[in-house]
């Protein structure tokens, strides 16, 4: 039978009134009530998962800050005098203890090149790894896709002593390791997480992201400083082989395939995703691609990265040549506002599931106002940090408010995939990603060509232009976003239209 439309098919509180359709009634029972989190099946996966996105954002990031020491210091940016405007901040001499790193004579266009080159790999495998991913799980997909970046940055140091084409290739190969993951992580929370449990499992895997820039690139630094640029990219990818051994040995695809967990923990997670799933084989491109919820999350997603990959290349930068601190505080005050968005995402994702549960708030309620407060926040602070001078406190004070407030949309847009089409979740984030990672390609591009003379007024025009793009997008997710599982993501949908 067909839902009727504006029915809410979100498990949200049905759970406990009998007699609805689509839910199955949970009493309380072995399977339902007596299934801790601790040490349970479904938080280990969000253990190693946290794990395994804290070593991929390290893998991304760490060329940010290596950059820096990689390129000859006349060359790393066209100065005039206006780039002086800020005294020299560190009181410590700045030469670096080891300076055996090779240097390249690489101008602004060139490295905006390098740092956007990993998303030309990236958005070519996001569809393409959601719709592998829903057919043969998310575990190998996600496991490869890892491992393989973690190849490829081992390879970075030899491939920039060749030639730039070489390390722009190469980080093209990264991306295209990477464009798997996140698809590959949403398919296997389809089948792994209790829909009123969503926000605190994929909030937990997905803060290892923020916590991987957070220690990357303050050790990044660090490494440049007293080692060499080149272990920077050794350490970090023989991290990311280890990790890879870890994720094959103890994860499942399913909670039937699992070797360990208790028989309570699989009955609890199947019966609280039945009828959110659909057995259709072929997936319903048609109505998909014209489902507006879906570009809601499009519109949204492709706006929050825009600030936060243009910070997430450029910030180090901006760090050093207008705020003109030295490498190694560098490292430490780029990670910053990262540090705030992992706390924030943590703290998001219970406090959503609460409201959810406890409170009685629709599903669709708590992922809007969590993606306007992470979205139109960030975009205030972003504006007013380059209105502030050479007022070192405050401008790190302001972005790291900014990044941090973005720490609200991994409980919005972000995880709003699996709220509408449980089964075909990560085919949507996919798509949504595909569009959401032009943002990575072009956006320090953009931002390289607008700073060309380094000035305080330049860079106020790419902190305006992210804050625009970040209030268009929030306006229009909050307008058209939906919380219910769409018609055409479960099964009787075919059926019906057969």
């Amino acid at each position: 039978m067909e839902t009727q439309e504006g029915e809410d098919r979100t498990p949200l509180l049905k759970e406990s009134q009998p007699g609805t359709d689509h839910m199955p009634h949970f009493h309380c029972n072995l399977y339902t009530c007596a299934v801790p989190a601790c040490c349970s099946a479904r938080y280990n996966l969000a253990l190693l998962a946290f794990f395994g996105f804290f070593l991929l954002y390290a893998l991304r990031v760490n060329l940010s800050v290596a950059l820096v020491d990689m390129v000859e210091p006349n060359i790393s940016l066209a100065k005039n005098t206006t780039s002086n405007v800020c005294p020299e901040h560190s009181s410590t001499i700045n030469v670096p203890r080891n300076t055996t790193g090779e240097k390249y004579s690489w101008d602004a266009d060139t490295q905006g090149w390098i740092l956007g080159s990993f998303f030309y790999g990236y958005i070519i495998t996001q569809i393409p790894g959601g719709y592998i991913a829903s057919k043969i799980g998310g575990k190998l997909l996600l496991g490869f896709g890892i491992f393989g970046t973690s190849v490829f940055t081992l390879l970075t140091p030899l491939a920039a002593n060749l030639g730039v084409g070489y390390l722009i290739a190469v980080r093209a190969l990264e991306g295209l390791g990477e464009g798997v993951t996140f698809p590959a992580m949403h398919s296997m929370w389809s089948s792994w997480a209790p829909p009123l449990e969503r926000s605190k499992l994929l909030s937990i895997s997905y803060a290892g992201a923020q916590l991987g820039t957070v220690v990357s690139l303050p050790l990044s630094g660090l490494i440049c400083y007293y080692m060499n640029w080149v272990y920077v990219f050794y350490i970090f990818g023989a991290l990311g082989v280890l990790w890879f051994f870890f994720w094959m040995w103890l994860v499942s695809d399913t909670p039937e395939t699992h070797r360990s967990i208790s028989q309570a923990e699989r009955e609890y997670i199947l019966s609280s995703l039945k009828d959110q799933l659909s057995t259709q084989k072929s997936v319903p491109w048609r109505p998909i691609l014209e489902s507006l919820p879906l570009w809601a999350i499009v519109v949204a997603h492709f706006s929050y990265n825009w600030t936060f990959y243009t910070l997430l290349t450029l910030l180090p930068t901006y760090m050093k040549e207008i705020l003109r601190f030295d490498a190694q505080e560098n490292g430490f005050l780029s990670a910053l506002p990262y540090f705030g968005c992992w706390l924030c995402i943590i703290l998001s994702g219970q406090i959503a599931d609460y409201l959810r549960e406890k409170q009685n708030l629709s599903t669709v309620c708590v992922r809007k106002c969590f993606t306007l407060i992470g979205m139109i926040g960030p975009a205030v602070f972003l504006v007013a940090a380059g209105f502030i001078g050479c007022n070192y406190a405050l401008a790190v004070a302001f972005v790291t408010i900014s990044t941090t407030l973005g720490g609200f949309c991994t409980s919005g847009y972000s995880i709003n995939h699996l709220d509408i089409a449980p089964s075909y979740a990560g085919i949507l984030l996919g798509i949504t990603n595909s569009f959401a990672t032009i943002p990575g390609m072009v956006g320090p591009v953009i931002a390289k060509n607008l700073t060309h003379n380094n000035t305080v007024g330049e860079w106020q025009t790419v902190f305006y232009i992210a804050a625009s793009i970040n209030l268009f997008g929030a306006i229009f997710f909050a307008l058209f976003a939906s919380g219910e599982v769409q018609d055409w993501a479960v099964s009787g949908y075919h059926l019906h239209r057969n």
